[in-house]
């Protein structure tokens, strides 16, 4: 029998909030100073005249923004404090400088007592009619010209209109695909074409391409996110171990459960089970991209702010079905823009080529609904991120994936005992991917000393199925402790970026490939280095890709220790995976349970610098020692210990024991046990 870990919180979610308040981020009415007031309090009930007090509450955030702003800056130590309801932001919130505190007097968003704030990017859908009685398919109206790619049933994810076909029934072209299937014929007859996508789900990569037309055979693809997804590795075209294709977003292909908008006529369809009344259920509707924007400057960052108790639900992102597509790269990075390519790249650059590595370094991020760049000493604890349309919480990302304009610069922030779930992306994202990223041109680009502990990530990455719980790619002393990170398509927890390319010396592995004919061979280490991965319980992943890691690290990453962690029913895949370039990690004293390798070290050949790291003491079960080359490379394999079934000696059960969130702190808003 397998053995089941007793910390795991993970179960049932269910987060309901009530009252909904319509939000701007301009308040009606300006609010003079309050010299000495602690406490702004906040109700969907109240009214912006107010003062803020707890017989009078104010009604918006912004106003209370306002509010706080000007007290912070009399010398009040500052509480916004949001009583039970749904605030509806009609923009998203941002914060800069002017909205911080000091180390002495921080400013503090938070709930009530007893209260679960939401604040929702999001409308609720409701007078469901019949449209077509036979197939239990409704219709409801919505504003015209909202688009969305989400939409919540019941405070959980509604899938898409989508149909699976496969990979035989189409031959991929560069404009597009040639129907082979004379069963597909009926797709050139279907209207709004070009809101059609199609999703290839691949080795390590999950890519979204919007259909232009279809005539006849021949559908045309939307440039340029046809011609993206088709070059470099793991191609939609050629995918290094096919998974599922699909067609998505038509109402022709509306099955039981799922849906599909008509932004132009402001018109939602539903089709619903046998017996089912959509007007007894509820549903929510985004339409923001982001909920919440935390940017200073690196001469003025925003300091010394936390948020407490508040649930962040709610919110798309569109540019997947724009006609950049979604080109997926790895763990959420993405080409957005056309580049040079082979003319016959379809056959040419399959497995990477020249011209392929000259986009390496314009890849963009994922957005998080909630963002935060060039700040210091900003907390989250106790706070929920559930049912958005992309990542959760994105700290220190590059600017791209910032509505603020800026990217990178965060320090000294804490990520404390919250809730990840039913996102279309990954819990949390720590770190940027270009450049200034891994080698800062002003040193207060630098990710510093970021923590991210007693977190519940479960059930993330929903829709950009290659993306990791937890990822943190170019920090100076990241720490991720005692988290639970269970039910994924991918990986659980993953670190660094860069494949080694980066580091000081660079890649003859990158050299070999061309990419040094576009950035230079640094001379200097990247930002990453000191990772503290430790007590971790990751179960319930890798149920769609094969490639990856359970626990996973990408570069040197010197000083780095992963060490305590419990990994298992990871479906036979990898359990520690040390990729690419990985130099400088010690993986300690962890327990990897009913993997098919329990240990990955990528270093075949001798070009690729996956060398100098140590495995001591870990614990395994089943699965290969995957480490070639080990001799060469320097990777150190040092008393591990493999036990038959789950016969666990005593400081292995140690280990599972202590793994994941910590006892006092194993209750999480909406979750049952």
């Amino acid at each position: 029998m397998r053995q089941r870990h007793p910390a795991s919180v993970t179960g049932a979610i269910s987060l309901v909030a009530a009252g909904i308040v319509a939000v701007s981020a301009t308040p009606a009415l300006a609010v003079p100073p309050h010299p000495g007031r602690t406490t702004i309090v906040v109700s969907p009930d109240g009214d912006d005249r107010n003062q803020g007090t707890p017989g009078k509450p104010l009604r918006t955030p912004a106003a209370a923004q306002a509010m706080a702003r000007a007290s912070a800056h009399a010398g009040s130590t500052v509480t916004v404090e949001l009583k039970d309801g749904t605030y509806r932001l009609e923009e998203p919130l941002r914060f800069t400088a002017d909205d911080s505190g000091t180390g002495a007097k921080p400013v503090t968003w938070t709930a009530a007592r007893g209260a679960r704030p939401v604040v929702s990017g999001g409308r609720e859908v409701t007078g469901w009619t019949p449209y077509d009685a036979g197939k239990n398919i409704f219709v409801a109206s919505v504003p015209k010209g909202q688009d969305s790619r989400q939409l919540y049933k019941n405070d959980a994810a509604a899938p898409r209109a989508a149909i699976t076909i496969a990979r035989g029934d189409v031959t991929v072209t560069p404009s597009g695909m040639e129907i082979r299937n004379p069963a597909l014929g009926y797709l050139a007859t279907l209207p709004d074409q070009s809101r059609i996508e199609v999703e290839s789900q691949d080795s390590f990569t999950d890519r979204y391409a919007p259909v232009r037309s279809i005539s006849g055979t021949t559908i045309t693809m939307q440039q340029p996110a046809w011609q993206n997804n088709n070059w470099g590795y793991d191609t939609l075209a050629h995918p290094f171990a096919g998974g599922r294709l699909l067609l998505e977003n038509s109402y022709a292909f509306l099955q039981e459960g799922q849906w599909y908008l008509d932004p132009a006529a402001g018109r939602l369809y539903y089709r619903a089970a046998a017996g089912e009344d959509p007007n007894g259920q509820s549903f929510v509707l985004p339409y923001l991209e982001s909920l919440v924007q935390i940017a200073g400057t690196y001469a003025n960052p925003v300091h010394d702010l936390t948020f407490s108790g508040i649930r962040f639900s709610y919110s798309t992102w569109l540019s997947p079905g724009s006609p950049i597509g979604y080109a997926d790269q790895q763990n959420g990075a993405f080409i957005p823009k056309a580049y040079p390519q082979p003319a016959d790249y379809l056959s040419s650059c399959q497995s990477g080529c020249p011209l392929f590595e000259g986009a390496r370094n314009g890849w963009n991020q994922v957005p998080a609904a909630v963002q935060v760049a060039a700040a210091t000493r900003v907390t989250f604890s106790d706070d929920t991120f559930a049912h958005l349309g992309q990542v959760g919480l994105g700290i220190g990302l590059d600017a791209d994936a910032n509505g603020a304009g800026i990217g990178l610069g965060v320090t000294a922030t804490t990520v404390h005992h919250n809730l990840f779930t039913d996102l279309g992306g990954a819990g949390v994202v720590v770190g940027g991917v270009q450049p200034d990223a891994h080698h800062p041109g002003d040193p207060a680009m630098t990710l510093r000393d970021i923590t991210i502990d007693n977190n519940l990530v479960t059930d993330v990455a929903k829709d950009y199925k290659e993306m990791s719980g937890i990822l943190s790619t170019y920090v100076d002393h990241a720490v991720i402790a005692h988290n639970e990170v269970s039910n994924l398509a991918y990986d659980g927890i993953d670190t660094g970026w860069g494949w080694g390319a980066n580091d000081a010396g660079g890649s003859q592995d990158y050299r070999n490939r061309g990419l040094y004919t576009y950035q230079p061979v640094y001379t200097t280490p990247t930002t990453l280095r000191n990772t503290e991965v430790t007590g971790n319980l990751i179960h319930g992943v890798k149920k769609v890709f094969h490639d990856g890691g359970s626990l996973y690290n990408l570069s040197a990453n010197p000083g780095a220790v992963f060490s305590g962690n419990y990994i298992y029913d990871t479906l036979h895949t990898v359990g520690l995976y040390l990729d690419e370039g990985s130099r400088y990690v010690t993986m300690k004293n962890n327990v990897v349970q009913d993997c098919g390798v329990w240990v990955f070290t990528n270093s075949y050949g001798t070009i690729n610098n996956t060398s100098d790291n140590v495995l001591a003491h870990n614990w395994y079960n089943s699965g290969a020692t995957q480490t070639p080359n080990a001799a060469q490379h320097n990777n150190q394999l040092i008393d591990n210990v493999q036990v038959a079934g789950t016969a666990w000696p005593d400081d292995a059960q140690d280990v599972i024991a202590h793994a994941g969130v910590e006892p006092a702190l194993r209750t999480f808003p909406g979750v049952s046990k």
